[in-house]
């Protein structure tokens, strides 16, 4: 699905990501740990084109995506939820979904299966994104991401300030992204509980390189959390 190769990426001069090397397959949830800093957002960022790589190369579906701008990934079926949300607080909760929907070739307003997993949108779907709680403005930004119908869904730290209730309602959503519409999840966590009960793979990123990968049922015996540990 995701094939990345020698990508580097620099900041004012900065070496922030280091021959990032790696790959995540079809229909499967990845999960790419590390410490704060290690670079795992700039990734993320880097494959959205959200910030430029210095050279290297992204291959989705087999195709070299590098030269493509944000809204030409999003259109060929990268879906991102962004750290913190960024949802459109003045903006009514249906209103911040069909914002969603612009990639879309025929928008038809929500389809019914992004209720289906947020229940709590349909409930709210006239109230401004602003008076949502964190927990809720997370399903939100997840929903949103969902209406360009990507193949491939990247989510940076969902469970980050989230109660607890809404990481079990979370991760059971994601385990059926992946099992049940046929989609692949790319997920940077810190909270490794998290991540030992819903995730097939996992990479771990140290000072922008990729220092590790495996199963991600092997993450307890593999010593994974040494590497993101403070």
């Amino acid at each position: 699905m995701l094939s990345v190769e020698n990508v580097n990426q620099y900041y004012s001069g900065s070496h922030i990501l280091r021959n990032v090397s790696f790959g995540i397959k079809e229909n499967a949830l990845t999960a790419l740990l590390g410490r704060n800093g290690a670079g795992k957002t700039t990734l993320l960022r880097s494959l959205l084109d959200l910030v430029p790589i210095r050279d290297g190369s992204i291959l989705y579906e087999g195709k070299n995506i590098v030269r493509l701008g944000t809204a030409d990934r999003i259109a060929r079926g990268i879906g991102y939820v962004p750290q913190g949300r960024d949802i459109f607080p003045r903006l009514t909760v249906k209103e911040n979904l069909l914002v969603g929907a612009a990639a879309r070739k025929t928008p038809k307003g929500v389809p019914a299966f992004i209720y289906q997993l947020f229940p709590v949108l349909k409930e709210m779907e006239h109230r401004n994104g602003g008076d949502l709680s964190g927990g809720q403005q997370q399903q939100l930004a997840i929903g949103r991401a969902l209406m360009g119908e990507p193949r491939l869904l990247i989510l940076d730290e969902p469970t980050e300030g989230i109660q607890p209730n809404i990481i079990q309602h979370i991760g059971r959503t994601l385990t059926s992204l992946v099992a049940d519409h046929g989609m692949t999840v790319l997920l940077v966590e810190q909270y490794l509980d998290f991540v030992k009960l819903i995730a097939d793979d996992y990479l771990v990123m140290q000072r922008g390189e990729m220092i590790a990968s495996g199963k991600g049922a092997n993450i307890d015996a593999d010593g994974i959390e040494r590497h993101i540990s403070v």
